[in-house]
């Protein structure tokens, strides 16, 4: 782990004295461990990715912290992200979920959690969520250096967002599908310095957009 001084304010040094992106704090133990652990690594499978583009759409107007630490709620609420289990959710559910204080009670977002894994399901038919996910992974860029240098969106994020809503899912734009796709690891934005840079794409299965046309 890299241990020396930080060479510009968007990394910190932690207090076990380890070099990394800024924007987990020095005050959030659990913000701190997803950074380490999971933000960037690559994810695969129907139920893992599902739940990550969920998550990313509850985010919207909400610090992801607030999102992190609601996971385990929303994952009670929503079955795990099974895409079949889901997709059989009905308005009954709906306004069930909505008097669940331990979640994000937005009937937008619990109608597009379901409608998402309705499409999540219809999409096995030609080749399946991961698939799509992951044959949209840019090829490797120059490592950011600072927070200045992460895009919001790119053009890949724009396609797959495309793909995705021509597919059935919803209240999935570029920005948020960007942001899923740095958690997802198909692009790795931890900054140089930090000690968690380099690892992001290891491990990938799928890697080059293949389908930069429209």
């Amino acid at each position: 782990m890299t241990t020396t001084t930080t060479p510009h304010p968007d990394l910190i040094v932690g207090p076990d004295g380890v070099v990394r992106c800024s924007w987990p704090g020095l005050h959030h133990a659990d913000y701190r461990d997803y950074h380490d652990r999971e933000w960037g690594k690559p994810v695969h499978g129907e139920t893992a990715l599902l739940e990550r583009l969920c998550l990313e759409g509850f985010q919207t107007g909400l610090s992801w912290l607030v999102i992190l630490r609601k996971r385990a709620a929303l994952r009670a609420a929503f079955a795990n992200f099974d895409a079949d289990t889901v997709a059989g959710y009905d308005e009954s559910d709906v306004e069930r979920l909505l008097t669940d204080e331990s979640i994000v009670r937005n009937r937008r977002k619990i109608e597009a959690t379901i409608q998402n894994a309705r499409a999540t399901v219809a999409l096995r038919e030609t080749g399946g969520l991961e698939e799509l996910l992951w044959t949209h992974a840019p090829e490797p860029t120059p490592r950011p250096m600072r927070f200045a240098d992460v895009p919001t969106q790119t053009p890949e994020s724009e396609l797959l967002a495309k793909r995705l809503r021509k597919a059935g899912f919803v209240q999935l734009g570029p920005t948020t599908i960007y942001a899923a796709m740095q958690a997802c690891g198909l692009v790795d934005d931890h900054l140089v310095g930090c000690f968690r840079a380099g690892a992001s794409r290891s491990g990938s299965r799928v890697t080059g957009a293949r389908h930069l046309t429209s």
